[in-house]
């Protein structure tokens, strides 16, 4: 089948790469997002989120007329859902915005349409995301209930790309598609098809949901791994940062590297989806998020230690993002130590994150934005909390005077 027109509803982190990435194959592309500051802002052939060399691939879309954005679905071949999927309280899965997405997109189908769900969901979201729009359009018929004789094609192919070089890892890594039924899944590689080089694997929907969600738990694991072996050395006096480059000598042994946690919208989130599926099962998993979740505190405790040093500390948190040099605070237990410092140290914690230009809610009022320079000079207790390009190249000697708390191994070791 030929995708003349397809739509992408979300434009963030995911959707608007994916948008710019077709529009650059010369497709039309329709990107649909209810932020309407994020459709004006695309519309201007500018982009509203940081991500390396995505500037220049808008701008020339929309410059060339292949990408245009809007608040309000509109017709197309294939649809893209790529909107967010948090969990609620109790860790629960919320797809409230997978059901608004659906029921948005649902009145303008036709006949022969694609749907595939990138967002990153619960097993059984893709079947949940049919049955939402066959409420909606009782006049056609979906795989759950025609099989493969359906009028529309549903699939779920979840996005596997890291912040900062999500373009490249569009095109280049292997993508997992499951669909409703072997036609659906057919249909959605041949779409996919248009820009991965990677090989684009074919299984069922439930699996594909399954397979990104183990993926991003295996990950969580690891780091829970690390995280603890962090707080061991620092109750034995060892250097975690050495003790992890001499264990990841031999050769069956690769230990990742300790943080303040784990941030982002997938290996923080995602896990909890499967301990909601099988609670009595997921033991490992369940562990593995507690013990990540609990690393913030525990820097905190570090931090509030170090102050007491000081008559009237003055704090720098280097670093609000989840991950080194992007400037996504979603799930960032870099943003929740700082606000939870600030509210401690009221007016003494000062802020270091070049990817952003004012603090979020959480911190107005409570502490200051400022240069690294500047925190450097006022600050008595460093705190590293993200691996942010320019915090590597800062001196040493400016540090002697200094308590380094180094979540990152950046500046201090340890």
């Amino acid at each position: 089948m030929s995708f003349e027109v397809i739509s992408v509803i979300g434009l963030g982190y995911i959707g608007l790469p994916t948008a710019a990435v077709f529009a650059a194959r010369r497709k039309q592309v329709i990107g649909v997002d209810v932020n309407q500051h994020a459709v004006d802002t695309i519309n201007l052939g500018e982009i509203h989120i940081v991500e390396p060399e995505l500037d220049m691939l808008v701008h020339a879309a929309v410059t060339q007329g292949y990408l245009r954005a809007t608040s309000t679905p509109e017709p197309a071949d294939a649809f893209l859902v790529a909107v967010p999927t948090p969990f609620a309280d109790g860790h629960k899965p919320d797809l409230s915005y997978i059901e608004a997405a659906s029921r948005a997109i649902a009145p303008v189908l036709k006949k022969g349409d694609l749907v595939v769900l990138e967002s990153t969901s619960p097993v059984g979201a893709t079947e949940r995301m049919a049955a939402w729009m066959a409420e909606v359009r009782p006049d056609l018929t979906f795989p759950q209930q025609a099989g493969e004789n359906s009028d529309i094609r549903i699939a779920h192919c979840p996005e596997r790309v890291l912040p900062g070089h999500v373009l490249r890892e569009l095109v280049e890594n292997d993508r997992v598609i499951g669909g409703m039924t072997p036609k659906c899944g057919e249909l959605a590689r041949d779409l996919y098809q248009c820009f991965v080089r990677g090989e684009c694997i074919l299984t069922d929907a439930r699996t594909a949901e399954m397979c990104k969600l183990t993926e991003n738990s295996f990950r969580d694991v690891n780091i829970a791994f690390a995280n603890e072996m962090s707080v061991i050395c620092d109750k034995l006096d060892i250097n975690v940062w050495e003790l992890i480059r001499l264990a990841n000598r031999h050769p069956r042994v690769s230990i990742l590297q300790p943080g303040p946690g784990v941030g982002g919208h997938c290996i923080a989130v995602d896990p909890w989806f499967i301990v909601d599926s099988a609670p009595e099962q997921a033991r490992l998993i369940r562990t593995a998020r507690n013990v990540n979740d609990d690393k913030p505190r525990y820097v905190i405790e570090r931090v509030e230690r170090a102050a007491k040093r000081f008559r009237e500390p003055v704090i720098a948190c280097l670093g609000l993002a989840f991950k080194a040099n992007i400037d996504d605070l979603r799930e960032s237990p870099a943003l929740e130590i700082a606000r939870e410092l600030a509210e401690r140290f009221a007016g003494q914690v000062l802020v270091v994150e070049p990817n952003i230009r004012t603090l979020p809610g959480v911190l107005e009022g409570k502490a200051r934005l400022c240069e690294l320079n500047d925190a450097l000079a006022e600050a008595d207790v460093i705190l590293v909390l993200v691996d942010h390009a320019p915090f590597k190249r800062v001196d040493p000697v400016r540090l002697q005077a200094k308590v380094v708390i180094d979540t990152r191994g950046l500046l201090a070791n340890g």
